[in-house]
């Protein structure tokens, strides 16, 4: 299901897709207002985002309205936080790095 998520996010309408959804269920008609795309690419990109468990559509009457899954984007931040320490020993060094340059005499490093 992680590989289906990351490559839903790789597409840069369907990620302003479901910023737009964080606010609220919308329509394929409100949610392709802000894209020169046709309603039949928008629905392509909510069957994407559907099929990799990011958003849930329903039925009302002729309304299909799409919604953000709250818990979609739990597995991605699980994953991605794995890596926290590795960016923090990394921005650790760099502050490091840059106290040293500060406390010398500003030149910067030497080759």
């Amino acid at each position: 299901m992680l590989s289906a998520q990351f490559a839903a996010l790789a597409d840069p309408t369907r990620r302003a897709i479901l910023a737009r959804l964080s606010q609220g269920e919308a329509s394929v008609n409100d949610l392709a207002a802000p894209f020169a795309v046709s309603l039949p690419a928008i629905s392509r990109h909510l069957k994407v985002l559907e099929n990799a468990g990011l958003i849930c559509r329903s039925r009302t009457a002729q309304r299909r309205p799409a919604c953000l899954d709250p818990h979609a984007l739990r597995g991605i931040a699980d994953w991605i936080e794995q890596y926290r320490p590795f960016w923090e020993a990394g921005f650790d060094r760099l502050d490091g790095y840059l106290e040293q340059l500060q406390a010398g005499d500003g030149d910067g490093p030497r080759h």
